[in-house]
């Protein structure tokens, strides 16, 4: 009676590299973060007031053209920092928490601290919105969904099977 040789079948698992580093990616994605998120923070904040002051002037249907445009351009910012995420999630999380998580709880907590934040900034259109944005708790909430970005992006890529 002969038997088969059980190691005829066996084949050795091919060799896998390891995977690349993520260092670059994580390095390039916080600094977008830390770039982008006060530019789009702040051309919305500013197309925002700029709407504000049309509205309140005349109580009128009348529309800024620049303000929109600055609030579009701000939105659209904010959604590449999120999307920066599916690269790397430290930009949304750096950019969320320093220039939204950070100066929101600032203001909401100390008020003063919050007005000596904005008197680095030049008083105009930027500054009024800012303020807005910061003591009503919208930057605060900005800062949030950017770092709930961060975090999920994070989540799901380290989940399993995927």
């Amino acid at each position: 009676m002969s038997y088969s040789d059980p190691y005829t079948t066996f084949q050795p698992p091919a060799y896998q590299a390891p995977p690349p580093s993520r260092a670059l990616a994580r390095v390039f994605s916080g600094l977008l973060g830390l770039v982008l998120t006060p530019v789009a923070l702040g051309l919305l904040a500013a197309g925002g007031y700029r709407q504000q002051v049309i509205v309140m002037e005349a109580f009128a249907a009348r529309r800024d053209a620049l303000g929109i445009a600055l609030m579009a351009a701000g939105a659209i910012l904010l959604l590449g920092v999120a999307a920066l995420g599916a690269w790397s999630s430290s930009g949304p999380l750096l950019g969320g928490v320093v220039w939204g998580v950070l100066p929101g709880v600032i203001a909401l907590a100390m008020p003063e601290w919050g007005l000596d934040l904005l008197n680095v900034l030049p008083h105009g259109g930027l500054s009024f919105g800012l303020t807005s944005w910061l003591f009503s708790g919208a930057l605060l909430a900005a800062g949030f969904l950017l770092v709930g970005t961060g975090l999920a992006t994070t989540v799901a890529r380290r989940r399993p099977g995927r």
